[in-house]
């Protein structure tokens, strides 16, 4: 299994244009990903730097056929000015059959004289050749450190809650409509920005233990390349790139991670791609 996360910044390139056709064609030098997690794709916001407005949601799905692709708006307002509908957020796109999704919206308590947003996690359930497993892409806060750690608390609280359920036996049955019980694993990938660099006390969080012999979190970075310092993933042609753009996994898929890169040759972005094989 090969997944790729990214933040495409509305497919922000060299000169600040936005284009889908080249995030299509970047994602395909890297590799043949089975899936594909992104972060900021937008719809309406034409007032963003390189950004003409259309609904990316529906390009990147008309550019990745054979693909299921699910999204996750964070933000959904009304355009005061052209009267639709201004969308912002993130997608999952798979090859792997889709049986469930969730869409968590995450903490956004006050910080006064803050710029923040609304921000989510998509999670989606998928029958996967390593078996079911729940997949999920997110985009914490930048601006407000308080608002971020209380969102990363509310990721762990999601799995929590999730391997409990998984353990459980789920009342009704296929005929109950949407009292139908889907199965809904314990093992997860979180992948996504997460605006925290390693060694924080947000990074140091994720991967605090849990009670109820529930599996912790695995940076899958470390599991990868044991002893080597994060790469980084943020303005890596800059005098000092760093690392705001993870994988996750529970404790009980870590030993299927096989590599993880961040794919530094892709001339797009803030933020680079960063690739992860399993099996």
């Amino acid at each position: 299994m090969k997944l790729i996360t990214w933040n495409i910044q509305r497919g922000r390139g060299p000169g600040q244009a936005c284009s889908l056709d080249r995030v299509v064609s970047d994602l395909r030098c890297i590799a043949d990903a089975d899936v594909l997690c992104f972060q900021e794709v937008s719809s309406g916001f034409s007032d963003l730097a390189g950004c003409d407005g259309r609904n990316q949601f529906a390009g990147l799905a008309q550019r990745l056929p054979g693909y299921t692709p699910v999204a996750g708006l964070a933000t959904d307002v009304l355009d005061e000015d052209g009267g639709g509908r201004r969308l912002f957020g993130n997608m999952i796109f798979s090859r792997y059959p889709v049986r469930q999704v969730f869409r968590h919206a995450l903490p956004w308590p006050a910080h006064p004289g803050v710029m923040s947003m609304q921000r989510i996690a998509l999670e989606a359930t998928l029958d996967t050749p390593l078996g079911p497993l729940r997949l999920a892409t997110t985009h914490l806060e930048y601006f407000s450190p308080a608002q971020r750690t209380a969102q990363v608390e509310r990721l762990r609280d999601l799995h929590l809650e999730a391997s409990l359920q998984a353990r459980a036996m789920p009342g009704g049955s296929a005929g109950d409509g949407p009292f139908s019980p889907v199965p809904r694993p314990a093992p997860v990938l979180l992948a996504g920005d997460f605006n925290f660099v390693p060694g924080s006390s947000d990074h140091g969080l994720m991967l605090a233990p849990f009670g109820d012999s529930v599996a912790p979190f695995c940076d899958a970075w470390e599991v990868a390349n044991a002893g080597v310092a994060h790469a980084p993933t943020v303005c890596v042609r800059d005098p000092q790139p760093f690392t705001f753009d993870f994988v996750f996994a529970s404790a009980d898929l870590a030993d299927r991670v096989r590599a993880m890169a961040v794919c530094d040759a892709i001339d797009g972005p803030d933020h680079q791609p960063v690739l992860v094989e399993l099996a």
